[in-house]
């Protein structure tokens, strides 16, 4: 029996469903051809709950060797932070680098160090509401923005080449990644670490993180990178661990879609888990990286 929408609404605010109900059966992403940016310009989330995102998370310290700066999105002041830049007079490659947990800790650091010994200037920034910052936490959407105005920010750093800026993420980063590589012409080639291109996916398995009105599918959508596949701004790899294998089809479905559109769009297997595969495929990303 199919639910309407206004019945889902009514039954979640009473707190009478929940919506891991509403999201109970799985179906192929919708191929979407509009532009993704032009899309979100002309698209408001709706968020039921409005807070801090999920989980607790230490004040912002930047690690040892670290500096912390603000970067403005959407009128929020919000912090990031990144690996010295240099002598400004010779411009080096820089990168984005998109943590996974919903906060950031100075553990989350170790990804983006082994891309600044490489020689790129990397910038990890907390987005909205998360560490307490200001904001509401949209799960992946409003996230996205702070995103793009991070790279804006980056590209912007003394040291670093404008025509040289990647994005590279892990977990809900590597979401993320995907999302501002559809958003955003200003990477060279982005690199995914374990997101998930199907939003309606992951939200089955992360109920607890889902904020936006369920019975609205465009919300799934404007969150789900396989549905604008056809739409990516640059290279893209998306990787994930040997025993990740829930993702695999959204990856598959996702990269036939953006080779049908010429664009190059790659996937690869890294042996391990969620977290013991990231060295490898930091590696594969630096490969991926240095040919474009």
């Amino acid at each position: 029996m199919r639910l309407h929408r206004r019945h889902v609404l009514a039954a979640l605010a009473a707190g009478l469903c929940t919506p891991g109900a509403v999201l109970a059966e799985p179906q192929e992403p919708r191929w979407i051809r509009e532009d993704y940016a032009a899309a979100r310009r002309g698209f408001e989330t709706r968020l039921l709950r409005r807070g801090p995102a999920p989980g607790d998370a230490p004040p912002l310290e930047a690690p040892p060797g670290v500096r912390a700066i603000s970067y403005r999105s959407d009128g929020l002041d919000l912090v990031a932070w990144v690996s010295q830049t240099g002598d400004p007079a010779r411009l080096r490659p820089g990168i984005l680098v998109l943590h996974g947990g919903n906060a950031l800790w100075p553990g989350h650091w170790d990804i983006a160090r082994p891309f600044a010994e490489a020689g790129f200037v990397a910038l990890m920034p907390a987005v909205r509401a998360e560490n307490g910052l200001p904001g509401a936490f949209s799960g992946f959407y409003d996230e996205t923005a702070d995103v793009v105005a991070a790279a804006e920010t980056l590209r912007a750093l003394p040291g670093v080449d404008p025509a040289r800026l990647f994005v590279a993420g892990h977990s809900v980063g590597g979401t993320l990644t995907l999302l501002a590589a559809l958003a955003s012409p200003l990477f060279r080639g982005a690199a995914s670490f374990s997101g998930n291109p199907d939003a309606a996916a992951f939200f089955r398995h992360f109920t607890e993180d889902l904020r936006f009105d369920p019975g609205r599918p465009a919300e799934f959508e404007m969150r789900s990178a396989a549905c604008f596949a056809a739409n990516f701004r640059c290279p893209v790899l998306m990787l994930r661990a040997g025993t990740e294998t829930r993702s695999d089809a959204a990856n598959r479905l996702t990269v036939s879609r953006a080779a049908s559109a010429g664009l190059r769009v790659e996937r690869g297997v890294i042996e391990g888990d969620h977290s013991s595969a990231l060295p490898g495929e930091i590696v594969e990303s630096l490969r991926f990286f240095a040919a474009l």
